[in-house]
């Protein structure tokens, strides 16, 4: 009775386990080779500056007494834009130049005592020590007025830099003093204003990781977009890599001049640019899935009656011809990561596979989660019986 209920019990298992079950299905993606752009970017963020901008100071301390120019007036070089008060510096141009005439009689007073000196020297009839001491007081003299004629120029220097022009062509962007004013250029140079020279022409430093600089490269394309103008997109190019490294929060970076034409005018400086590099770029090339390179078949896992020819290739695409898997030699060229080009080997338009799949079929309706050994449905046993 027990052997009967075991095999009983077995046979129940079988029957659930073979009913239960799904039929297991490997199907394969696949992929076209097909000509078009391949390309890799960075990205990265910068701020847009003008190309040439000027910061006007002085060189002299006073009170700003006249200012002749405001936010974004245009400017020719040499244009005065300021004036700082000059009472101080002609009064000590003044004193100078007195100076320097009271130097000048002196001079005269000495060079005919030393001629006077010389010529007794000569004849002896005084010492070698009083017509030497007639020569260094002439000499003395003459450095005297030297010096003189040079705080002359310096105090006309001075007076001259009370006068503030400006250095270019450009237009004022920003504006630190009043008038009335006082500046003081003591220590340093204080800043009046700043002078972008021209707004049409600007550029975008942007900070790129240390990941990222080895890929950039002077010339490369770039575009960008501003927060002003968010449908809006810009263009230009890497002019430069500085090689000088910033560190901020352990964090390294390399600024990298961006061109931006502005014949519009709508960017402006201090605006925050999104930008994108394009580090490599090839258009109208042959090329596939990068996915699709790295696909091949296995022999464990494929149906009993298919077969893979096998190659020796280092680059390969596989293509399924019925039941047998044929590989594809291929030169290969750049590549994104995503997309690889193809040099040569392969033509436009030939499917090549992927990826396998492994799925399950779906069970048949009947079979499902159905126990033979359950009794049917109350009709059928009535069926039965009739």
């Amino acid at each position: 009775m027990n052997t009967n209920r075991n095999f009983l019990t077995i046979l129940f298992s079988i029957l659930v386990f073979v009913s239960c079950s799904k039929k297991a299905e490997t199907t394969y993606e696949t992929t076209t080779v097909e000509r078009g752009n391949i390309s890799t970017t960075v990205t990265a963020t910068g701020t847009i500056e003008p190309v040439t901008s000027v910061e006007v100071g002085t060189q002299v301390s006073g009170i700003v007494s006249k200012i002749f120019v405001d936010y974004n007036s245009e400017v020719k070089a040499g244009q005065v834009i300021a004036e700082l008060d000059k009472t101080n510096l002609t009064s000590e141009l003044a004193s100078q130049r007195a100076n320097l005439t009271s130097a000048q009689s002196a001079l005269d007073y000495q060079k005919t005592n030393y001629d006077r000196q010389k010529g007794l020297f000569d004849k002896g009839l005084i010492s070698a020590n009083d017509f030497e001491q007639a020569r260094l007081s002439y000499i003395q003299s003459q450095q005297q007025v030297t010096t003189a004629r040079q705080n002359v120029k310096r105090a006309e220097t001075n007076l001259g830099y009370a006068t503030i022009t400006s250095p270019i062509n450009g237009i004022v962007l920003s504006k630190a003093v009043e008038e009335g004013q006082t500046v003081a250029a003591s220590f340093s140079t204080p800043t009046l204003f700043t002078i972008a020279q021209d707004l049409t022409d600007m550029r975008v430093i942007a900070d790129i990781d240390e990941a990222d600089i080895g890929e950039v490269k002077e010339g490369q394309r770039v575009m960008f977009t501003v927060d002003a103008f968010p449908n809006d997109t810009f263009q230009g190019q890497v002019t430069q890599v500085r090689q000088q490294a910033t560190t901020e929060s352990n964090v390294v970076t390399y600024e990298v001049v961006i061109s931006a034409p502005n014949a519009d005018l709508k960017l402006k400086p201090g605006l925050t640019a999104n930008v994108t590099i394009f580090t490599l770029e090839k258009n109208d090339v042959l090329m596939v899935s990068a996915k699709a390179l790295r696909f091949s078949p296995n022999e464990a896992l494929i149906a009993p009656d298919e077969t893979i020819q096998p190659t020796e290739a280092k680059n390969k695409l596989w293509v399924r011809e019925g039941k047998t898997f044929r590989a594809i030699p291929v030169e290969i060229g750049v590549s994104n990561g995503t997309l690889t080009e193809i040099t040569s080997g392969v033509q436009a338009g030939t499917e090549v596979l992927a990826d396998m799949i492994f799925g399950e079929a779906e069970a048949e309706p009947s079979s499902q989660n159905k126990n033979p050994f359950m009794p049917g449905p109350r009709n059928n046993n009535k069926d039965k019986k009739k």
